[in-house]
């Protein structure tokens, strides 16, 4: 891990959160300059990625996204914090009906969005020097924690990432919910890249129909001022997918980024 470790009290969750922080190097000749930020969900799987892709892209000699604060939020309770509803259907579309089942506690996806916005959003703000611009991004039920947000609380960031979002959840709730929320010919001034791989080929599951299906609606519904972007990676797993992932959505983010001229 690099940059700060820091511990969060959270009121709203009732327990304490790890958050690791990255930040730029120091700008001596700029000392207020002010930085975007990334918040990523699983941050102890993927803090350490994302924050060397934001170096290493915003450095001087490569310089196609800015710099940024990168924030990563470590699990405590995963499968509680990431899904939208309370559900013990499987991926596989079976109920899971044992006494230590892994989708046990579910459901908690609106006091962790709280707990974001209300208790980490004001942490970071008050003690980093940051933009209004904000990316949530996240990894299977991390991406359907970052869809979820772009449905119910849209203004919570300027930006969202879903790789491999994890549709199958609750029988297509999120899929079901963004047919609902979004408004054929209604404005959403947001960015959003989504993305999936190989998963629903080989094993019998509906998790890449499942994509196709929200990609269809989301074309239809023809959203005003959507900036959004879908790739399918068929070469990579579930877990190999984030890498090449999380690189493009950074570059489709800020494809239309200039470095300001110095």
């Amino acid at each position: 891990m690099q940059g700060d470790s820091i511990t969060i009290s959270s009121k709203i969750l009732k327990e304490n959160r790890p958050i690791y922080i990255h930040t730029p190097a120091p700008d001596t000749a700029h000392p207020d300059k002010q930085y975007p930020v990334l918040y990523v969900m699983d941050g102890e799987s993927h803090f350490d990625m994302l924050s060397q892709y934001a170096d290493y892209l915003s450095r001087w000699d490569v310089n196609v996204i800015p710099e940024m604060i990168v924030v990563g939020i470590v699990n405590t309770k995963r499968t509680r914090d990431l899904t939208p509803t309370e559900s013990i259907i499987n991926y596989f579309g079976k109920p899971d009906t044992s006494a230590v089942s892994w989708m046990k506690p579910s459901g908690g996806n609106e006091l962790f969005l709280q707990f974001i916005k209300e208790e980490l959003m004001s942490y970071v703000e008050a003690h980093y020097k940051t933009q209004p611009f904000r990316i949530f991004a996240g990894h299977s039920f991390g991406g359907i924690a970052s869809i979820n947000c772009l449905l119910t609380h849209p203004d919570m960031f300027s930006a969202y990432i879903a790789v491999s979002p994890s549709f199958w959840w609750d029988g297509e709730y999120i899929v079901k919910l963004a047919d609902k929320k979004l408004k054929p010919g209604a404005a959403l001034n947001k960015i959003f890249f989504y993305s999936d791989a190989g998963e629903g080929i080989s094993d019998g599951s509906s998790f890449h129909s499942n994509t196709i299906k929200f990609d269809s609606l989301l074309a239809g519904k023809k959203i005003a001022g959507l900036n959004y972007a879908y790739k399918y990676y068929p070469a990579e797993t579930h877990m190999t997918e984030p890498m090449p992932a999380y690189y493009d959505a950074l570059r489709f983010i800020y494809k239309d980024w200039h470095p300001a001229k110095k």
